[in-house]
């Protein structure tokens, strides 16, 4: 009988200042149960040593929405400039990601979490391999993997950003965390999800509170990410990038016509 692989998913706040979303899920490519309910961290060491806590000994694939490779000091990516060309009519595309910028948070936190995890076997990858074995980190981006697992016309606006009310933010969750559940009937299946934030009245949170879900709900998706990929690999997932520059992995469409 083959080994559980951990799929985890980590939600990284640019600095230690802000709190990061981690979850993660045990199984097969073939499934996955949630292990590690949705729950936010503080500090760098904190989130690695619970990752090793939650990994043990066994296989790993650890998805993080944040830039992992940052080699150019100013600028963005390829990997930004290729997904936003390839999600722009969703309204999907990432920030701009360069050490200038990041070193005003306080550095390339993602950078550190790859070094300080490679001494537990885990290797930066662009890509997720089907059936792929060992430990993996990729960078994922929440949006357009949920454009493409939820057949969306455009992305679900439940941040906070400049004339979004805190009405149209709490109904854009609200279908989200809806949408997330739905994971448990996909291919492959994500079990242990449908109670999660059932009893929450989204209505009377403030905006720290909403931050608090949403930092949740983006880690459990990046865990269906790294689960995601091991299940289907280049079949229905594309990474955008180069290895040398930085890349990020996401669900792709395998159906085109379907999303019209």
């Amino acid at each position: 009988m083959h080994q559980q692989t951990v799929y985890l998913g980590l939600d990284l706040a640019w600095s230690e200042r802000n709190l990061s979303g981690l979850a993660a899920c045990c199984g097969s490519s073939q499934g996955a149960q949630l292990c590690y309910h949705p729950r936010r961290l503080q500090t760098t060491d904190e989130i690695v040593q619970t990752i090793r806590h939650i990994c043990g000994d066994k296989p790993a694939i650890l998805a993080i929405d944040a830039p992992l490779l940052v080699p150019n000091e100013t600028g963005r990516r390829r990997a930004e400039a290729e997904l936003a060309a390839a999600f722009q009519r969703y309204d999907a595309g990432p920030h701009p990601a360069n050490r200038r910028l990041l070193r005003r948070y306080g550095g390339i936190r993602g950078e550190t979490i790859v070094t300080a995890l490679a001494n537990d076997g885990f290797r930066y990858v662009p890509m997720i391999e089907a059936d792929a074995g060992g430990r993996l980190i990729v960078e994922v981006f929440p949006h357009p993997a949920t454009v493409v697992l939820f057949r969306l016309h455009r992305i679900l606006k439940y941040k906070a950003r400049p004339g979004r009310s805190l009405t149209e933010r709490r109904q854009e969750l609200r279908r989200y965390l809806e949408l997330l559940t739905t994971l448990q009937w996909s291919d492959p299946p994500l079990l242990g999800v449908q109670n999660l934030w059932t009893d929450l009245e989204l209505e009377r949170f403030g905006p720290s509170a909403l931050k608090a879900i949403e930092d949740e709900a983006d880690a459990l998706l990046c865990a269906y990410i790294a689960l995601y990929g091991h299940r289907w690999g280049a079949a229905r997932c594309r990474s955008f990038g180069t290895v040398e520059g930085g890349a990020i992995f996401t669900p792709y469409w395998y159906d085109r016509e379907t999303t019209e």
